[in-house]
């Protein structure tokens, strides 16, 4: 049986009247024919053989082509075929947003999906057929392509709309778009589900995603003091009202209930991923670059001070610890043994010192774990925000690990695409090249 090849042709009357059972519904056939030489397995075929009448197509199936203007014969990337048996033995074939999904119901390559921090629709062009999901702030937007004269040559791009158009044309379907609204803690609830339906309406249902950020103390009324003088943040990051540190769960969960699919961001430590799931994301995150870099300092110090037993080191932690937002300005009054001791239960959190997080992947082994326990079967986790030499080889061999074989699928990897591209080279590639292009040159 594994050697005969079926599919929902095979069912289908005027294709096959000799041994066909089911007539198609005749408003549907011109959708139809791109699915009916979709495989079935042995025992698919035979269970619908005895249960179907009718084929037909759901409205979402033909809104989705239709709108998409898929060439024929086809069904787009970032769709799965979807089958249903309803009342008097009618197949009603659906197509369900899935990113896994290449066209014609063809899985990616890997279970684990690619993503890239990116406005430039220069640097998105090179990387569109690699990517199931492009990620978008407004320093990614404003700060790194609008107002970057190197980047917006000719300054081509004057809005965020359109730039995420443009983005929108070159990436097609299969591509989830991640955007984030300009202002989260506007008071006006009508005038952020209105922003975020012109991104629908500019990127379609099928893609839009709305970037929602953990808000912390933050609000409408303490901003401003990120955005005047010294741009520190007077009180705690973990200080403030209750309210104001679940406003932005509460922004995903309104916004879910309109209908969008929420990317849950800013998120750095194991602990949030929990509750952040309280919130139903389509994604979450787990950043990497900066939650690492931190945990080095804070090392360096330490031994620093454990090698002299010189109180500077420690001051120069509480500096540091100011400087990053562990502690507000008033925390310079923070005594020297309590800076040790914050440091000290940071780092042992983090499992600096083990297996767990030595290759500062805590976070992401936890969030895993918390996924795989949740009843989120849809959700994906984004790692993000990285650098240097060693951070995706490590998350590579990470989701290689024996643990995580069942959770892959579950993974989104995102970063600007020049880091990504990284890592398709090594330096046997020049010497090979050499070789190959002398070789080559020879015999002209």
């Amino acid at each position: 049986m594994n050697n005969i090849k079926l599919s929902l042709k095979t069912l289908v009357k005027s294709y096959n009247e000799k041994n066909s059972v089911a007539s198609l519904i005749e408003k549907d056939k011109k959708y139809i024919d791109r699915i009916l030489d979709a495989p079935l397995a042995t025992d698919e075929y035979n269970f619908l053989k005895d249960a179907v009448k009718y084929v037909g197509v759901t409205k979402n199936f033909r809104e989705v082509i239709d709108y998409f203007k898929v060439p024929a014969k086809e069904t787009p990337a970032g769709f799965k075929v979807q089958y249903t048996v309803e009342e008097e033995g009618l197949l009603s074939v659906d197509l369900v947003r899935d990113i896994s999904y290449d066209k014609n119901g063809i899985k990616r390559p890997t279970k684990v999906l690619f993503s890239a921090d990116s406005a430039n629709p220069y640097e998105v062009d090179s990387i569109k057929n690699m990517i199931a999901n492009l990620t978008c702030n407004p320093g990614i937007i404003y700060d790194l392509f609008i107002n970057n004269p190197k980047a917006n040559i000719d300054h081509k791009f004057n809005t965020r709309d359109e730039v995420m158009q443009e983005l929108g044309n070159i990436l097609g379907p299969g591509c989830d778009i991640s955007v984030e609204l300009n202002n989260p803690f506007s008071d006006n609830i009508n005038e952020l589900l209105e922003e975020a339906e012109r991104f629908r309406e500019m990127l379609s249902k099928y893609r839009v995603v709305i970037k929602v950020p953990h808000t912390g103390p933050v609000n409408a009324e303490n901003v401003h003091e990120l955005l005047e003088g010294d741009k520190k943040f007077k009180r705690a990051y973990d200080a403030g009202l209750t309210k104001d540190k679940f406003r932005g769960h509460n922004l995903a969960l309104l916004l879910h209930e309109h209908g969008f699919r929420i990317n849950f961001t800013l998120m750095f430590e194991p602990y949030q991923t929990a509750l952040a799931l309280q919130a139903r994301p389509y994604f979450i995150n787990a950043f990497i670059r900066h939650r690492g870099g931190a945990s080095r300092s804070i090392k360096k110090y330490l031994d620093q001070f454990a090698s002299s037993n010189d109180n500077k080191a420690l001051e120069e932690l509480r500096t540091f610890f100011i400087e990053k937002d562990f502690l507000p300005p008033s925390g310079i009054s923070m005594t020297l043994p309590e800076v040790k001791k914050m440091a000290d239960r940071i780092l042992k959190y983090r499992n600096w010192d083990n297996h767990e997080g030595s290759d500062e992947l805590d976070s992401v082994r936890h969030s895993l774990r918390v996924l795989r326990n949740s009843n989120l079967e849809d959700t994906r986790l984004i790692i993000c925000s990285m650098e240097g030499e060693d951070n995706y080889p490590a998350i590579d061999k990470l989701l290689a690990e024996p643990e995580f074989n069942d959770m892959a699928h579950r993974v989104v990897i995102t970063s600007e695409p020049e880091y990504l591209a990284k890592f398709t080279t090594t330096p046997q590639v020049i010497s090979y090249q050499r070789r190959f292009m002398n070789a080559a040159k020879g015999q002209k």
